[in-house]
């Protein structure tokens, strides 16, 4: 991600107006976890978009060939950017806004729901 040096101002591959959520504010960055690595983003902006501003392209893989997916349709009608988000499977990543402390792992096949027993 490029900075300028000011906290403020993030720089690079950003989306600033979105079809569905329409234009992103002008907002603190906030910290989220990516697979375990942790990345800024601008609050209320697709999760997907701040992936790829960072440089990370891949969301999940398919169940059987594991072949890679991204995003495509960038308006949440397709499923190729279903991803596990604060351990919830299969959120659409493309239309899903990046709250601070957000947690994102990549989800392969179906994806697995986290052990809730102690």
């Amino acid at each position: 991600m490029t900075d300028s040096g000011d906290s403020t101002v993030i720089r690079g591959r950003r989306l600033n107006d979105h079809e569905l959520l329409g234009p992103l504010p002008d907002v603190e960055p906030v910290e989220i976890t990516v697979d375990g690595q942790s990345f800024r983003a601008r609050s209320g902006e697709p999760i997907a978009a701040a992936l790829m501003a960072n440089g990370i392209d891949i969301c999940r893989a398919m169940p059987e060939s594991g072949e890679s997916r991204g995003v495509f349709c960038g308006v949440g009608r397709c499923s190729d950017c279903l991803m596990i988000v604060d351990g919830v499977l299969n959120v659409r990543t493309c239309v899903t806004p990046v709250t601070e402390g957000m947690r994102v792992e990549t989800q392969h096949g179906l994806g697995q729901w986290e052990d809730s027993q102690p």
